[in-house]
């Protein structure tokens, strides 16, 4: 396939959960987005807005199950600063992660969990990625 040719585009990221209606509201506040739309009754799916034009969306979808282990695939949110925005996070009811705090490669990393266990990292961008 040539380089210069895709079958498609990242549109949404999936994370299952228990709850989407709730889990959906702690990323709307951390990624201070709104959400754009449930699907089912009682709600099987949340969309959130994209956090900017172009953006994939992140949305929730109900399972029965829990995942278990190590998530295969978390994300990283850009902070301009690591333990303010960890404040901010655990107030919306994330927790840190016993031995979470990182540095690799000159990078500062913390790892947190959401509402339901999803672990993710907050990070200090290195200059010219800071996040608007």
């Amino acid at each position: 396939m040539n380089s210069g040719s895709r079958i498609g585009q990242l549109g949404w990221i999936q994370v299952d959960c228990a709850d989407p209606a709730v889990l959906s509201e702690f990323w709307a506040a951390a990624l201070g987005v709104s959400v754009r739309g449930t699907l089912g009754d009682p709600v099987h799916y949340v969309v959130l807005e994209a956090a900017s034009p172009g953006a994939p969306r992140l949305s929730f979808q109900r399972v029965p199950d829990p995942t278990p282990g190590k998530n295969k695939l978390h994300l990283d949110l850009a902070v301009p600063d690591v333990d303010v925005a960890t404040a901010a996070l655990e107030g919306l009811g994330a927790t840190r992660v016993s031995g979470g705090d990182i540095t690799e490669y000159e990078i500062d990393w913390r790892v947190l969990a959401d509402p339901e266990g999803n672990q993710f990292c907050v990070f200090k961008a290195p200059p010219g990625d800071e996040p608007d």
